[in-house]
């Protein structure tokens, strides 16, 4: 494959992390964007984001990650973090029950403020935490099933599932961004105005780059 630009992309999706305070948001960030892990890490002060490009379908995929910071304590995150968000992360922390119970607050209001074509992944962080596991699997994939969205465990500390989780994530939302451009043919520019996937507004985070959708 002939090399491009890191600024060379066919899409920018932005994802959002959220969940309770202290559930290993940040290190997931980190261990997918940049592999670090910081047993040190303390809590995020503001909005931090990072990107990554991946490969999906010969297409190369930008994804912008917010990291929801210390805001938790407040529980509204503004909309300004959520807006144009297609895809996100909601995390809770194995070995904490308390942070599973919060999962369903955090859904709704990621719902209340997003498409509702957004992609999102329920991840149980500090899997390798075995002994003080409070959380069951059984439970967990429960949840998912009724709210209809993906679920995998992951570690940040062993690295286990941190690249599947974001993978799979970013390859939904390019999936779900294809059969948008697919229902209103070939040109992306005609995707349905509720999507928010928009082409070339640079104010929008979330961007289809080149002339051809989804195209073999």
């Amino acid at each position: 494959m002939a090399y491009r630009a890191d600024d060379d992309y066919d899409y920018l999706f932005k994802v959002v992390l959220i969940g309770d305070s202290g559930v290993g948001k940040s290190n997931l960030l980190s261990r997918f964007t940049r592999n670090e892990f910081s047993l040190e890490s303390k809590s995020t002060i503001g909005v931090e984001f990072a990107t990554r490009s991946i490969h999906v379908d010969e297409k190369i995929v930008k994804a912008q990650i917010w990291d929801t910071a210390g805001q938790e304590r407040y529980r509204a995150i503004t909309s300004a973090y959520y807006r144009g968000a297609v895809g996100a992360l909601l995390v809770y922390d194995v070995t904490r029950h308390v942070t599973f119970e919060n999962v369903e607050r955090w859904l709704k209001e990621l719902r209340d403020h997003t498409d509702s074509n957004i992609v999102i992944m329920l991840v149980g962080n500090k899997a390798d935490l075995r002994h003080l596991r409070a959380v069951s699997v059984e439970d967990a994939k429960a949840f998912a099933e009724r709210e209809n969205t993906f679920f995998m465990e992951t570690s940040a500390l062993e690295s286990m599932n941190v690249e599947n989780a974001f993978t799979e994530v970013l390859t939904q939302i390019y999936h779900v961004v294809c059969r948008k451009a697919l229902e209103v043919g070939d040109d992306p520019a005609a995707l349905p105005k509720g999507q928010t996937i928009n082409v070339g507004n640079k104010d929008d985070v979330s961007a289809v780059k080149k002339d051809s959708c989804c195209s073999a």
